[in-house]
């Protein structure tokens, strides 16, 4: 998800990549471009709504989704579906063992929030195009490979992600009332450079953390640096303090606070955030609580 330049060799930072492995790629930082101006015009009114605490169903989606929950109770499960991706040149570099560490990472961190993922499949696809998904190519591999419904996880792990980036995601949306045809939600889901998962060679983004915060979005979660402000809504959530800049590393020592004038230091630790994978802890209760609520409004049952 990290938009980035790659600056191995660079001779101002040959301290830092002194203790870096040869064989591994080192992003500089990250960037996904996931944000409000991306979402649909009926998140964006369920997401203030939900934050204001006064929010109604207002599509034949989030009504359907709301009935579905009438009925439902204990931990949400979401049923996901693994696509790896590779070049013809990087053809058997990202292993099951590796797509099996990925699954095992995402349900340890989203435990606490009640989340649990059921894996329905793991593909393997050769195609240089694929495997770099620009433009239509993203497309055409969506559409070739996506397994499920709406309320189906699809995320697709390619070697050479387009964008110099480690990943990108879409927040949920209305499709519309029924049972839409599946062209309507085929973009759906994460695109995510494969060497993230656990075991792969992106340096400090090795840990399998880039999915837990890309899948973050999937569930409606926005940047604890929504907005990049001291004022305002920010990321919609009450227990996230105000943040506007996004972190890079781990800066804990001494905390980072990048809005100083209001209560609270960064999020540094929250999984929305961009910091490096080993920096990540976890949620706050009114994330979980906000993507329980996405789940059911959006997906559930969909």
């Amino acid at each position: 998800m990290h938009l980035s330049s790659i600056f191995l060799g660079l001779a101002g930072l040959l301290a830092s990549a002194s203790a870096i492995p040869n064989n591994n790629t080192v992003y500089k930082h990250f960037d996904c471009g996931v944000d409000l101006s991306h979402a649909s015009d009926h998140f964006n009114k369920t997401v203030r709504q939900m934050h204001q605490g006064v929010f109604k169903a207002h599509s034949g989606t989030q009504i359907a989704g709301h009935a579905v929950r009438a009925a439902a109770a204990g931990p949400v499960t979401v049923n996901v579906a693994f696509h790896i991706v590779t070049t013809a040149a990087k053809a058997g570099t990202i292993t099951q063992k590796m797509a099996d560490a990925q699954l095992a990472t995402m349900n340890r961190a989203y435990k606490a929030s009640g989340v649990q993922f059921n894996r329905i499949a793991t593909t393997f696809t050769v195609n240089d195009a694929w495997a770099v998904g620009a433009g239509n190519d993203a497309t055409a591999m969506k559409t070739a490979l996506r397994n499920g419904t709406y309320s189906t996880h699809n995320i697709y792990f390619m070697t050479d992600l387009t964008g110099s980036i480690l990943g990108t995601c879409s927040l949920p949306s209305d499709i519309g009332p029924g049972t839409p045809d599946p062209s309507t939600y085929v973009t759906d889901g994460c695109m995510i450079q494969a060497n993230t998962m656990p075991g792969g060679n992106i340096y400090g983004f090795n840990l399998g953390m880039t999915a837990v915060h890309e899948t973050g979005h999937w569930m409606g979660l926005l940047h604890t640096f929504e907005g990049y402000s001291c004022t305002g809504n920010g990321d919609f959530i009450a227990d996230t303090p105000m943040q506007s800049t996004s972190t890079d590393g781990c800066p804990s020592k001494p905390p980072k606070d990048s809005c100083p004038t209001v209560a609270g230091i960064d999020a540094i630790h929250n999984y929305m955030d961009y910091s490096d994978d080993s920096c990540y802890t976890g949620f706050t209760a009114d994330q979980n609580k906000r993507m329980s609520n996405m789940w059911s409004t959006y997906r559930l049952g969909r």
